[in-house]
């Protein structure tokens, strides 16, 4: 017997076995093999101490999810001078006192945070099948255009308000700094690029010059806020959103990025460059998925411990 379009029964069901079965390793396995990715960094003033700085990505937190969220708090044992938070925290909009819980123990260390689109708005059902097709039109994820009419709106404020209250850095469009012991850490940040709330324009004039080290934030690593932070002098822009690709192919790597980073540059440490100067990249491939795209192949979830060191 054989299967319509002259392929052979036995042919079709094992085509169908074994995507049945990437689905099931992808989303019951991958997807919660959460990983650490340790990253040394040549970017500080020469004879500056070494600074180790957890970066926390796409949380994207849903209820039940306790396996990531006892993961999160184990992160708190690598004791890191200070967290930086590259936003997209929700997946559930009843999901924010567990994302709290998961974060508690990191909170007890100094940090920066900007948000994300999926901070604000709830996720939606949508075909992944578009984000390639997108790319072949050479769009870029939702194109940077704020969500549709009617989206949810999440309970971002109930985090902002209980990180602010953990002493955390709010950097939305704006610049913040933190203490650490006897240096002084300045942060420029804005907000989401992948719905154009980015106001980079408020925050222009390039790193403090009476902090020991400056860097820039954002989370989603459109190519307009890379070019804006590295014209201004920034040495290193750390940043998440692209979920490392998500779905990537073995021995070849990502397909999208949903931005207009270029693949190469998906997740990881890389550099920009503008005219004549040049910034360390960092972006994140996060902890997390979309609540209706619980899956990952070839790209774990993870954390970054970021050791930053001086230059040579």
């Amino acid at each position: 017997m054989r299967a319509r379009y002259g392929l052979p029964l036995k042919i079709t069901a094992g085509v169908a076995a074994t995507a049945a079965a990437g689905l099931i390793y992808s989303a019951g396995f991958e997807a919660r093999s959460f990983r650490l990715r340790r990253v040394t960094v040549p970017v500080l003033p020469r004879g500056m101490r070494d600074l180790r700085v957890l970066q926390v990505s796409d949380v994207h937190m849903v209820c039940g999810q306790r396996k990531k969220r006892t993961w999160l708090q184990s992160l708190a044992g690598l004791r890191p001078d200070f967290v930086v938070n590259t936003g997209d925290n929700l997946s559930d909009t009843n999901a924010v006192p567990e994302l709290l819980d998961a974060l508690g123990p990191l909170m007890d260390f100094p940090g920066v945070f900007v948000f994300g689109s999926n901070d604000y708005y709830g996720p939606q059902l949508r075909n992944p099948a578009r984000y390639l097709l997108e790319k072949v039109q050479g769009r870029h994820g939702l194109n940077g255009n704020p969500p549709v009419v009617g989206a949810v709106h999440n309970p971002w404020e109930d985090i902002r308000d209980a990180f602010d209250e953990a002493g955390w850095v709010n950097l939305t469009n704006t610049r913040g700094r933190l203490k650490l012991g006897g240096l002084e850490l300045a942060f420029t940040g804005v907000d989401d690029p992948h719905i154009k709330r980015d106001r980079y324009q408020e925050v222009a004039g390039g790193p403090d010059e009476s902090a020991d080290f400056s860097m820039g934030v954002v989370h989603a690593p459109y190519l307009r806020c890379l070019d804006a932070f590295t014209a201004d002098g920034y040495p290193l822009v750390l940043a998440g959103h692209t979920h490392g690709g998500q779905l990537c192919v073995p021995f070849y790597g990502a397909l999208v990025t949903n931005c207009d980073l270029d693949t190469d540059r998906v997740k990881g440490l890389s550099t920009h460059t503008v005219a004549d100067r040049t910034s360390f990249l960092h972006v994140s491939a996060g902890c997390g998925t979309n609540r209706f795209t619980p899956v990952r192949f070839a790209c774990p979830p993870e954390a970054t411990l970021l050791t930053l060191t001086a230059r040579d």
